[in-house]
């Protein structure tokens, strides 16, 4: 069994892997992330886990890479992580008292002993997430924290103010966090088994 590699610098994605105790080490990825405005959410995520776990896949020997990006989808438009405060606080004022999406796209790729990729599997996972209507106030005290400003969309669901935002969300809550592990989980038992520590083969999982 080789190594496993993320190829992400996410403090969040880095603490849901620790949760499941599975050994890993962290390359980040130095991709360039822009893509075609024409492509759809779904295909933004795919291409962009793709991208950067291939870049990653180059340098390593015996290994599985981890790729994965996460976006904020609302009224058919990709939020990024702001540009300034004030965006900030227009995107959340524009999410206040409606639903919107988050994608998350993962691509695992083998990788043989000459730096080659030997098969990789990519796939996408969407959480519906509902916003309560949002006090102008709360707003502006979640943005002065500095927090929404290294994340798509403005927030994340796990922040103090972030968690107060959230009404209800159908689907996967670890995916809105960045990372889907119950997904994840799964692929590697069908994927890569192989890179599971011996305590967790073996073992019977329904989706």
């Amino acid at each position: 069994m080789g190594s496993i590699i993320l190829a992400s610098g996410s403090p969040r994605r880095k603490t849901l892997l620790q949760q499941i105790d599975l050994a890993f080490k962290v390359q980040v990825s130095s991709v360039d992330e822009s893509y075609d405005s024409a492509l759809s959410g779904n295909q933004v995520v795919q291409l962009l886990a793709e991208r950067k776990a291939r870049d990653v896949a180059q340098q390593q020997q015996q290994a599985l890479v981890i790729g994965a990006d996460t976006i904020v989808v609302f009224d058919n438009r990709i939020l990024e992580k702001p540009g300034s405060p004030e965006e900030a606080r227009q995107m959340l004022a524009a999410l206040s008292g409606q639903t919107h999406q988050v994608l998350t796209g993962v691509t695992l790729c083998k990788v043989g002993n000459k730096q080659n990729i030997v098969e990789s599997r990519t796939f996408v996972e969407t959480t519906d997430v509902r916003f309560g209507e949002l006090r102008s106030g709360d707003i502006d005290r979640y943005v002065a924290s500095g927090r929404p400003m290294d994340k798509a969309g403005s927030y994340g669901i796990q922040d103090d103010y972030g968690a107060i935002f959230v009404q209800q969300i159908e689907g996967d809550y670890y995916n809105v966090v960045g990372f889907p592990l119950h997904r994840f989980y799964n692929e590697m038992h069908r994927f890569a088994p192989e890179f599971l520590p011996n305590n967790m083969r073996n073992q019977e999982f329904e989706e």
